[in-house]
């Protein structure tokens, strides 16, 4: 999950990344409910297999169900681990389109969230995530340079990530 806002009193609107189908947004409904079948399975950065309803009239999806396969608990470990994980989420959310595979940025999302469940990141470790991003694109071995040159910005967390892991 990428992210989630409340919809209407009891129902949650949750932005996805999926491997088919890229990023795409679901309505999870009843899921602020006590009793939900959500309840506890919908938090950033979770790996989950879910289930949902396609809309034929908009891009806003009925979600289904969802399992939880890996909680990712590890990037709760400390505040730069959570913000490399929202900076690669965010980067990544800026590159994609809603509703276009990720043609491999789904992977090196996934693989730079489980690496941040295990340890602390490094500066090279967020280079390298900028770098794989850049070449995924297109862009060469521009890096985050080349991302915000095409795109015309970086997150703005960027600028506290590198500050908190340089210091």
């Amino acid at each position: 999950m990428v992210q989630w806002h409340p919809f209407r009193e009891t129902s949650r609107l949750v932005h996805w990344s999926t491997h088919d189908h890229g990023l795409i947004q679901t309505v999870a409904k009843g899921a602020l409910r006590p009793k939900s079948g959500f309840a506890g399975k919908l938090d950033l950065f979770f790996k989950l297999e879910l289930e949902f309803i396609p809309s034929r009239r908009s891009t806003l999806h009925t979600l289904r169900e969802v399992a939880v396969l890996d909680p990712r608990l590890g990037i709760r470990d400390s505040y730069v681990q959570t913000l490399a994980a929202s900076y690669f989420t965010k980067l990544i959310v800026l590159v994609a389109e809603e509703g276009t595979p990720l043609e491999g940025l789904d992977d090196l999302l996934e693989r730079g969230l489980d690496y941040l469940a295990r340890q602390r990141p490094t500066l090279r470790a967020v280079h390298y995530f900028e770098e794989q991003t850049a070449v995924h694109l297109g862009l060469g071995d521009r890096g985050v340079a080349g991302i915000g040159e095409a795109y015309g910005k970086i997150p703005s967390m960027r600028k506290d990530l590198l500050q908190k892991l340089t210091s």
